[in-house]
């Protein structure tokens, strides 16, 4: 069954696995993005459940749903209020609350796994109340302290998973998993490829302006393609597409020699696991690009690990060019081994009815 929309039509898709014994319903929620992009990496822990997808309505989302049943919900965050859309935020917030409650009522999931962040809240709200047993991992963007998803959704997880070691001083009770691994080897062979990519959910025409402002000055020669996310800024002279499906996008960053992203955690490893040189432009709060600055502290931990370029302006785009040029790229992938042995024991336990 593929979802579609958040009326819930269904069209038929990949089959159901065949029935195993001790099998649980799973529901994994993850809102667009580097959130559901991490259940993905968790497929060994999940694959052998009856499980789920709940998500907003991304590319990404969308090619999930080719394979695995996915729901669909609304977008919504509590920092649109912070942007000044405190009416759009609680319109959205209201539309997603009883999309999750239909969709949890009628798949009732006997466990919920949710990497984040807002959209998927009231998913486990409703599962919860359902009954079903809470898996809260907190994202890998978080290297100091727990989101607001985090500190809302922690109260009502049976357990709580953190990928930091700072995050101990807030959830002491909750085993600490660093997916970050550095890869040895020959970087491989690329393409004079610069792909620009802002992300899977919004536009980010800051970013795009920045690579067509350098461009100007004549100082890419590499072939350029932007992803300029739905409704995005589209620069004259420029190759251009809104959105990529997630087997397109691997493949582009697979022949890209420069990538040029957005801070988001999802973005950034695909891009490493590929050995592309990466310029990060996080987004920013008070340009009112994000709900909060949670990517400028990302890229800023990449940066330090020498994994990285980062630039907010078009100059310090330019010397960044210059900078990744002049080395060679690195190397770095999520290894979520030692997270999917933990889950799939919890799951294994759980199914025998132990607590």
């Amino acid at each position: 069954m593929r979802v579609v929309d958040s009326n819930l039509a269904a069209e038929e898709t990949a089959p159901v696995p065949p029935s195993k014994a001790k099998r649980l319903r799973v529901c994994l929620a993850g809102s667009g993005g580097g959130h559901i992009r991490q259940l993905l990496d968790l497929e060994p822990a999940w694959s052998q459940h009856d499980s789920f997808f709940l998500s907003e309505d991304t590319a990404l989302s969308r090619s999930i749903s080719e394979k695995h049943r996915t729901f669909f919900v609304p977008h919504f965050a509590l920092g649109q209020a912070r942007l000044g859309a405190p009416v759009r935020m609680a319109a959205a917030a209201l539309r997603n609350f009883f999309v999750s409650g239909k969709i949890i009522l009628r798949e009732r999931p006997q466990v919920l796994i949710s990497t984040g962040a807002g959209a998927v809240f009231f998913a486990i709200v409703w599962a919860r109340l359902t009954g079903s047993k809470i898996v809260v991992i907190e994202s890998f963007a978080r290297f100091d302290k727990p989101s607001v998803f985090g500190r809302l959704s922690a109260p009502l997880a049976h357990r709580k998973i953190a990928q930091s070691e700072a995050l101990s001083a807030y959830w002491p009770d909750a085993p600490i998993f660093d997916p970050l691994k550095i890869l040895d080897g020959e970087p491989p062979e690329k393409k004079p490829l610069l792909f620009a990519t802002v992300g899977a959910i919004l536009p980010f025409d800051r970013l795009v302006d920045m690579v067509a402002d350098v461009n100007s000055r004549g100082e890419i020669p590499e072939r350029i393609l932007i992803q300029t996310g739905t409704g995005g800024r589209v620069p004259e002279a420029i190759e251009t597409v809104e959105t990529l499906s997630f087997d397109l996008m691997q493949s582009t960053l697979k022949e890209a020699d420069i990538v040029v992203c957005h801070g988001g955690t999802g973005s950034l490893i695909t891009a490493l696991r590929q050995g592309c040189r990466i310029i990060a432009v996080p987004r920013l709060f008070s340009k009112g690009e994000v709900y909060d600055d949670h990517q400028a502290e990302i890229t800023s931990a990449f940066a330090e690990r020498g994994l990285i370029a980062v630039a907010n302006t078009a100059d310090e785009l330019s010397q960044a060019l210059k900078d990744v040029r002049s080395r060679p790229p690195r190397l770095a992938t999520s290894d979520p081994s030692e997270l999917i042995r933990y889950l799939n024991e919890l799951l294994d336990q759980w199914a025998v009815g132990r607590r």
